[in-house]
């Protein structure tokens, strides 16, 4: 499975409801958090249009940010849209 890029900061509610969405799959997406202020070039970028999704770089694959997760997806359809993302 491919590794999942959550960037988010501390407190941020949409970031946590993600993150805890994306556990939930069964199976669960290999997924490691990023906080974005721990890192000015970072802080840089994403500023405060957290959470970003992002598939992680791998062999010549660059890292490639997916589009805005709804917040109201969950389960079979956030596991559907992951799919339609190239996610597998």
């Amino acid at each position: 499975m491919q590794e999942l890029l959550l960037f988010t900061r501390q407190g941020c509610c949409l970031c946590e409801g993600l993150a805890e969405k994306l556990r939930a799959l069964d199976p669960p997406q290999p997924m490691r958090l990023i906080d974005v202020d721990t890192n000015p070039d970072l802080q840089q970028r994403y500023g405060l249009a957290v959470p970003v999704l992002a598939l992680a770089a791998s062999g010549e694959d660059p890292l490639r940010e997916l589009p805005r997760v709804s917040p109201r997806l969950a389960g079979a359809q956030l596991q559907a849209w992951l799919i339609k993302q190239g996610v597998r």
